[in-house]
């Protein structure tokens, strides 16, 4: 074989190398992006169901109107935040302040009892329970896409077609409530 020959096989190899690992990275940003969508559909039935949670609410509350307000401008605030990074910020404030009005809802038993709260709230923690598993499909197909990015040989090549490393959706700054035990008072 000549040198000729052996030079082009090792340039058409690299090429291909080249081209495999691009079209690898692809993949697994349009993995993430597909699962983001999946959230997207969690969040925008979650978004329809707080209105209507606040309303039934509004009647029992009426002093813990600065809990609605909470929950009303973080949903607001979700729903207009436009970039994944804007409404992963934006979900963890929604979070938080839903978790602050479900403590604040313990002291009312008669609202406990509203059969239209109780099956909001079934929707609610329904659709939660879908978003949880829905950011977990999400957050492993963000780190197949960190490690790809990452990892040698590709991260050479990730830098240079424009591909980085994403945040995962995580709880946000509801995590220290979430680390502390619940306090069970009788």
């Amino acid at each position: 074989m000549s040198l000729g020959v052996i030079l082009i096989i090792a340039i058409a190899i690299i090429i291909f190398a080249i081209i495999s690992i691009y079209n690898s990275l692809v993949r697994l940003r349009n993995n993430r992006e597909n699962a983001f969508a999946d959230i997207d559909v969690q969040l925008k039935q979650r978004h329809d169901l707080i209105p209507q949670l606040v309303e039934t609410v509004k009647g029992y509350v009426k002093h813990e109107s600065e809990t609605l307000k909470a929950v009303t401008a973080a949903r607001a605030s979700a729903m207009t935040a436009q970039t994944v990074d804007e409404k992963i910020a934006a979900e963890g404030k929604l979070t938080s302040a839903l978790n602050g009005l479900k403590v604040s809802l313990e002291a009312y038993p008669d609202l406990k009892a509203n059969q239209n709260f109780l099956q909001l709230q079934e929707e609610i923690a329904d659709i939660e329970n879908k978003l949880a598993a829905s950011r977990r499909f999400f957050n492993s197909a963000t780190k197949e896409y960190n490690n790809q990015v990452q990892t040698f040989p590709a991260n050479i090549f990730a830098n240079t077609f424009g591909f980085h490393k994403e945040p995962m959706f995580d709880v946000g700054d509801s995590r220290a409530s979430l680390e502390e035990a619940p306090k069970v008072q009788f």
